[in-house]
């Protein structure tokens, strides 16, 4: 064999072990394979927040739509640095205050992870980041709920708390070890990527804000439109993608659950969205193009939960069957006249809550299996029981703590905008910019 190869060998054996036996001061070793995806996964959430600032953006009027897109924005700097600072170590620390929330000294600035790798074989960093990008998304999910009507500063500080007493707690019961629902009835509540966590709390909070607040100027007896269907449909086409990451990267891994999540997700968001415009064609006579988003949304909302134990076809399912509940909800939401602007409670709300109870019945034959070989008392009824109990828990926590909130910050910050501003439009009041350039606001 000559030197040359000899070398060429030797650096080939190296850098393999480089990329595939990377291995912290602990002796725990990096699987780089589990590693690349939920880099990857990451950065597919974090999209989803710009696709969500489009989907919101181009519901809204003209004058309103960079203070709508500013809502999504924000929200990525607000959180992102809360969450460095507590809000993993109120996520997931250990419990205190009787479980309430949790804290470890190690994880505050995330100051004692530098070098940790995690049982998964990826590092303590990029589960903390991956995690990061839900609690920014979760208070951004909310701001639809009251678009074009509350003040930029009473949003900002809004978001900042309620991530604190609303979003760290609940991520705690449910996904942290020693979390109440983590560990309610024989396997735990059943959120495999967020349906409770996410949408359910982002839901119930929207509505109850929308409620408080009370309706935009003009509503419901003046028309309202989008101002640029195309910007909301790119917005929907993001969300989509990114929400591979959402549900897929959940698994934490690179492997089989990985490939089971991303298939539910798929088909679900089709199933939903073809339902949707179905329903829409038979009730209206038309297919929208919102419609189809709607739909999209609709199904992803509700496989959220579910995306981890169920099968393609309980996935079909549960597209079809939030398509239905998502729609009847913003039908009776135009008959009660509430102005939930741009349908949060109507989309996440319901369709996470229908996700989080319906899953229990398309939960996969193995995983049934290995629940009650591993739990002699986990039945099906009983895993419908602890489901619902989880559901309504997140709902009246979040509702009751949100009520709270914009209740005591009303003292002190104006949350609702002035009629003179709502006229102005949002961009113009409290960023001095327009959308659209020189075009007038609608």
């Amino acid at each position: 064999m000559s030197r040359t190869l000899k070398r060429s060998l030797t650096v080939l054996i190296l850098m393999t072990s480089v990329f595939t036996g990377l291995s912290a001061s602990d002796g725990q070793t990096i699987d780089s394979g589990a590693t690349a995806w939920m880099l990857t996964s990451t950065a597919l959430v974090l999209l989803m927040v710009p696709g969500l600032a489009m989907f919101y953006g181009g519901l809204v009027r003209t004058k309103n739509v960079l203070g709508t897109i500013m809502h999504s924005f924000v929200a990525m700097g607000i959180i992102s640095v809360i969450w460095v600072v507590v809000g993993y170590s109120m996520s997931f620390g250990k419990n205190i205050l009787g479980g309430w929330f949790g804290w470890n000294n190690d994880y505050f600035f995330l100051k004692g992870i530098d070098t940790n790798i995690m049982e998964a074989g990826i590092p303590e960093y990029v589960f903390s980041m991956f995690q990061g990008k839900f609690a920014i998304i979760t208070p951004a999910l909310i701001a639809g709920a009251f678009a074009e009507r509350v003040t930029f500063k009473a949003y900002c500080i809004f978001i900042a708390v309620w991530s604190l007493l609303v979003y760290n707690p609940l991520c705690h019961w449910v996904w942290a070890s020693d979390g109440f629902l983590f560990n309610l009835g024989a396997k735990g509540a059943i959120d495999f990527a967020g349906g409770t966590v996410v949408h359910i709390s982002a839901g119930v909070s929207g509505l109850i804000a929308a409620l408080y607040l009370g309706s935009r100027r003009g509503y419901p007896y003046q028309v309202i439109r989008p101002n640029n269907l195309v910007i909301t449909m790119l917005g929907a086409g993001l969300l989509w993608v990114g929400w591979f990451g959402f549900n897929a990267g959940s698994s934490i891994s690179s492997g089989l659950s990985t490939a089971q999540a991303l298939t539910a997700t798929q088909v679900a968001a089709a199933a939903g969205a073809l339902a949707w415009v179905i329903i829409e064609s038979i009730h209206q006579g038309k297919a929208t193009a919102l419609g189809f988003a709607s739909g999209i949304l609709a199904g992803l909302v509700a496989v959220t939960p579910a995306a981890g134990v169920i099968q393609p076809w309980g996935a079909i399912v549960l597209g079809i069957i939030a398509a239905f509940l998502c729609y009847s909800a913003i039908m009776i939401k135009n008959k009660l006249g509430y102005d939930d602007s741009l349908d949060a409670f109507g989309i996440h709300g319901i369709g996470g809550i229908t996700g989080a109870i319906l899953l229990v019945f398309f939960i996969r034959p193995s995983w049934m299996s290995e629940a009650a070989a591993t739990a002699d008392s986990w039945t099906i009824l009983n895993q419908l029981g602890v489901q619902s109990l989880a559901v309504l828990i997140a709902v009246v926590y979040s509702a009751l703590m949100t009520l709270a909130i914009i209740f005591l910050l009303n003292k002190f910050v104006r949350f609702k905008s002035t009629e003179d501003d709502e006229m102005a439009g949002l961009d113009r009041a409290y960023h001095g910019e327009r959308g659209y350039g020189m075009l007038n606001p609608n």
